[in-house]
């Protein structure tokens, strides 16, 4: 867990660094600045450590064994890119039309590893196929240059009314790979954009705004370059979605704290004129909650350390290393460029000594707390139900996404699967390739062509120890039937003796993937579950407090699963949840989300040490959060909704699952569910702690301008 002070000694000399005159100021934004051009020059250019944008299988899941032998193989792992001639009108071909496919065929098959094989086979005389050997084992870049000069010279001088199209696994990830090509850029422009509009619209000044954006956004570029020199040492793989999902958790997470950070500062503000003593109580104020609230994110993430997909792990460990940055960013260099401007950053809206809180200034969230408070087992109830009744939307959720459907937008490898489709077997474009002792290798055969749903079995190559078979499937990767014939097939091979068979290729990578995702999913939830009840009991010193909140953010994970699988049906038409939606979304939820229960109660627990009672101590707390909370559950959700630019449903619905649970957390959870069931707990909601009766001596300079203020 991230250090935390125990004591108001260890908190002075900590802030002292705060409140000490403008050069101890000037100076961490001067070693900042030296930080960043070091780590700028020295550091590599970004978070990215592996161009491949696979999920990354275990190397004891079949089709992994099976790729491996594949690649030791003289032929070398190969697969076919497929290219797909057709009319427009779907009229047959005609004998000119094949005559100058069978020409265009010798061209293209110098683009392939076999160019004596890329002969033209004709089905139906409908569709024709030209399939070019490229290699698997190639770098992304590499394979979608060559997938590119393919696709332009099959579609060269086509006559009228041909057209072609390019399937098949070197295809399918030349598209994937081109939809990343430059991701993590355009997602931390779109990301800086969002959070420049939010924060202009929440400060309302022309200047403020661009001080916590600056120093989220240096953050987010040294997080990067952090990720990327440390990643190879920890033994992780940092593909480029993962360095595009790091910024979005760096700048909603920073931008977030930036907001706490702030609203602190500036009701500091109204009680000295001093402006760096009003730092340091501010910071002093906003430390315990920020240290809790990036410990749980940072412990979240670690926890897919123990998953079985590489891809996991590492947006789990770039995760944590962006968290990490962000809370340093936060609570080092933010307060630094905040005070030394002095009070003219607010401008228009200067804060003036005197003036009252924002606890007691009576606005919105004072109003809610009231209305609340008048009804704590009516208002819980409902909120209850409301919450119930949006999980309910989830009860009808499907999981798995085939090949065809992970696209919001049709790339061509999709068009040609489905023109082949028409006239063979769906799985023709990526068939599964069968691995076998080589005297077994006929038996194998055999036994995989009685199994059900396998459409053909052809033999592929041989060596000394191993023997290859090409096997079709008669689904569509991805779907239910072709998992199903997958598990039936690798059943039967099981019992042919002494085969040892495996069943990989494409297709079974998927299946694999999909079912290492289920592992995932029950190794890591209860993970997170617990280090988010660890942290809460720490931090609050109690027992039932941690319960009830991690039961609110368990409910509004539902709620938000709910009412997103609602949405996916109506408007995007998405036919089901890509496989690893649940454990990214859950994750995302429940650590960024509990950040605001953890916002609310922490300076719940503040006013209760304070004086007030604990009943009082919560409406006083929604009065004085309420604007920031909100205001950072929007911009948190908007920062997620930004997953959405990129043409992959799996980004866009952990975006819209994390973006709705984040806004049901903020307008909802935080604000009506949470302290009406602290309401009705009244102080029983520490239990076993009493911080009703165990309240530190107060700060006698604060005391009294508070009671000058709101006298």
């Amino acid at each position: 867990m991230l250090p935390r002070p125990s004591s108001q000694a260890e908190w002075s000399r900590l802030s002292a660094l705060t409140s000490r005159p403008r050069t101890s100021a000037w100076l961490i934004l001067l070693l900042t600045l030296i930080g960043l051009a070091a780590v700028f020059t020295l550091g590599p250019a970004g978070a990215t450590t592996t161009e491949a944008t696979g999920t990354g299988l275990p190397a004891d899941s079949q089709s992994a064994k099976a790729a491996a032998i594949v690649k030791s193989l003289p032929s070398g792992a190969a697969a076919p890119a497929i290219v797909v001639y057709s009319n427009t009108d779907s009229s047959p071909l005609t004998p000119a039309q094949q005559a100058w496919i069978a020409g265009r065929a010798t061209d293209l098959g110098r683009l392939g590893l076999a160019p004596d094989a890329a002969r033209p086979e004709t089905v139906q005389d409908k569709v024709a196929t030209v399939a070019i050997l490229l290699r698997t084992d190639s770098a992304d870049d590499q394979n979608t240059q060559t997938v590119d000069r393919i696709r332009e010279l099959a579609s060269t001088d086509l006559p009228a009314p041909l057209k072609s199209e390019v399937t098949g696994a070197p295809a399918y990830r030349a598209d994937v790979a081109q939809i990343f090509a430059g991701a993590d850029t355009n997602l931390l422009f779109a990301t800086a954009a969002v959070v420049a509009l939010l924060l202009l619209v929440t400060y309302r000044s022309p200047i403020l705004w661009l001080v916590p954006l600056l120093v989220v956004g240096a953050g987010d570029r040294v997080a990067g370059i952090l990720v990327g020199v440390l990643a190879p040492h920890a033994g992780v793989e940092v593909d480029a979605s993962a360095a595009g999902i790091l910024s979005v958790l760096v700048f909603g997470a920073g931008t977030d704290y930036a907001l706490l950070l702030v609203s602190r500062y500036r009701d500091e503000l109204h009680l000295t004129d001093n402006r760096f003593t009003a730092m340091a109580r501010a910071w002093r104020g906003t430390v315990p909650a920020v240290l809790a609230s990036g410990t749980t994110v940072v412990l979240s993430l670690l926890t897919l350390l123990a998953a079985e997909l590489t891809g996991n792990r590492g947006l789990g460990f770039a995760g944590a290393v962006g968290i990490v940055t962000a809370v340093f960013f936060g609570l080092v260099v933010l307060p630094a460029a905040l005070v030394l401007p002095g009070r003219w950053l607010f401008w228009p809206l200067v804060p003036k000594v005197g003036e009252p809180l924002t606890a007691d200034r009576g606005g919105l969230w004072a109003r809610i707390g009231t209305a609340v408070a008048r009804r704590p087992a009516a208002t819980a109830l409902a909120g209850t139900a409301v919450l119930i009744a949006l999980a309910a939307g989830a009860l009808g959720a499907q999981t798995g996404l085939s090949q065809a459907d992970a696209f919001r937008k049709t790339p061509d490898a999709v068009l040609g699967q489905r023109t082949l489709a028409a006239v063979q077997p769906a799985g023709a474009a990526a068939p599964l390739t069968l691995v076998s002792n080589r005297a077994t290798g006929d038996q194998v055969i055999q036994a995989a062509r009685a199994v059900p749903g396998v459409a053909s079995v052809a033999p592929g190559a041989t060596t000394d120890r191993y023997a290859t078979a090409q096997a079709v499937l008669t689904a569509e990767p991805g779907t239910t039937e072709s998992d199903q014939a997958i598990e039936r097939l690798r059943t039967a091979l099981a019992q042919v003796p002494s085969a040892d068979a495996l069943v990989g290729g494409d297709t079974a990578e998927a299946f694999d993937t999909a079912r290492a995702n289920e592992h995932d999913t029950r190794v890591v939830v209860p993970l997170v579950l617990a280090i988010v009840l660890l942290v809460l009991a720490v931090l609050l010193r109690a027992v039932v407090a941690p319960l009830l909140l991690i039961a609110t953010v368990i409910a509004s994970y539902f709620a938000a699963l709910g009412a997103s699988w609602v949405l996916f049906r109506t408007v995007y038409d998405f036919p089901a949840l890509d496989t690893n939606v649940p454990l990214l979304s859950f994750l995302f939820l429940v650590a960024l989300g509990v950040d605001y229960n953890i916002f609310l109660i922490a300076r719940t627990r503040e006013d209760t040490l304070a004086g007030h009672d604990t009943r009082r101590a919560v409406l006083r707390a929604l009065a004085s959060t309420g604007g920031v909370i909100t205001s950072a559950g929007i911009l948190l959700a908007a920062v997620f909704a930004i997953l959405g630019v990129l043409p992959l449903i799996t980004l866009t619905q952990i975006g819209v699952i994390v973006g709705v649970g984040v806004l049901l957390d903020t307008l909802l959870v935080r604000t009506v569910l949470v302290p009406a069931l602290v309401l009705l707990t009244g102080r029983h909601f520490w239990w076993p702690g009493h911080p009703e009766t165990s309240r530190p001596e107060p700060d006698k300079h604060a005391t009294d301008l508070h009671a000058t203020n709101t006298s």
